[in-house]
């Protein structure tokens, strides 16, 4: 068995094995492929973790969530294109989905006011920026409503072959 690890600030993918009262070498065991020494780099820092490794650990410790953190923060991509999904409940998400939804509404004329000549012109500019802002809210909405998901499979609270049957017909 293991030793605890009394080590302060640890990282996301440490505290994800920890939830699962995993050791190092009972999560290698599980995610086959990483060993547990690769394992102790990452979490201590020592590594960044390749995408592939990421995978592994989001699968074999069913935290979706991993895959976004990787993206957002450690990607050189991901850190420009990619925002931080932090974990809500289904009724905070669609909330937030259906007030960005209704916001937008209220824009859309203005967006096609200001789109119809093909340009953007110096007067629509503040305007044209809010309405991107709202599209962004609404994007990340959907992906938190997503990574919501892709949580509640890997728990098993949505059935996985129903969902597929719907998914992908």
């Amino acid at each position: 068995m293991g030793r605890a690890s009394v080590k302060e600030n640890k990282n996301i993918y440490q505290l994800k094995r920890e939830e699962l009262e995993l050791t190092r070498e009972k999560a290698s065991e599980l995610l086959q492929g990483l060993s547990p020494e690769r394992i102790e780099k990452i979490e201590n820092e020592k590594s960044v973790p390749h995408p592939d490794e990421v995978l592994l650990m989001a699968r074999g410790y069913k935290a979706p969530s991993l895959c976004n953190y990787f993206c957002a923060r450690e990607c050189p991509i991901g850190q420009t294109h990619v925002p931080e999904i932090a974990p809500r409940s289904l009724p905070q998400i669609v909330l937030e989905m259906l007030a960005s939804l209704n916001a937008m509404q209220n824009r859309r004329d203005r967006l096609i006011e200001i789109t119809s000549n093909g340009q953007v012109d110096d007067e629509e500019v503040e305007d044209f920026v809010r309405i991107q802002e709202n599209l962004a809210k609404i994007s990340e909405t959907a992906e938190a409503l997503r990574l919501w998901a892709e949580r509640m499979l890997a728990e098993g609270k949505i059935d996985l072959e129903s969902y597929r049957k719907y998914k992908n017909p």
